[in-house]
């Protein structure tokens, strides 16, 4: 006797719709193979600047106390918000999606207001500013921006 459970009906079924499966999938699988060794390298790219620029946020915000908590309060916000605009140009950079690269724009624009707005309200002079950069070299990014991080800013002109 035969087990139910090996009918020669629902078994050839059951081999014809994975051999169906595999043979849909495959393609599928192949295009998107044609496409990793970019998305892999802009990833790549990609984590390397946001980690750059996490850090340099963490290590800009630990200022040494001056003893006015305004002023502490503006030393520590300001690369904050240079850290949200050095992530928002990388999305520029590397993102895809419209919605997000429209938000990233957002970020660079308010981020800097917000920056002026607290230099002005402690007494600072604020810089002029150009559009933020999207290229992935930072050597051409820092002749077309004048208020990115530190390491980003063009020499003054007197």
């Amino acid at each position: 006797m035969i087990p139910r459970l090996f009918r020669p009906g629902i078994n050839a079924a059951l081999l014809g719709m994975r051999v169906l499966f595999v043979l849909a999938v495959s393609p599928v699988v192949s295009a998107q193979d044609a496409h990793q060794p970019a998305q892999a390298a802009d990833e790549k790219a990609f984590l390397a600047e946001n980690d750059t620029a996490m850090t340099r946020m963490m290590n800009d915000m630990a200022a040494k106390p001056s003893g006015d908590i305004d002023r502490d309060f503006v030393a520590m916000m300001t690369p904050h918000h240079q850290g949200a605009i050095d992530m928002a140009v990388i999305e520029l950079r590397y993102g895809k999606n419209e919605q997000l690269r429209r938000i990233a724009q957002e970020i660079i624009v308010d981020q800097m207001q917000e920056i002026a707005a607290m230099k002005l309200a402690i007494g600072e002079q604020v810089t002029a500013s150009a559009p933020a950069p999207t290229q992935a070299n930072p050597a051409v990014a820092t002749q077309d921006h004048m208020n990115m991080s530190h390491d980003m800013k063009m020499p003054e002109t007197k």
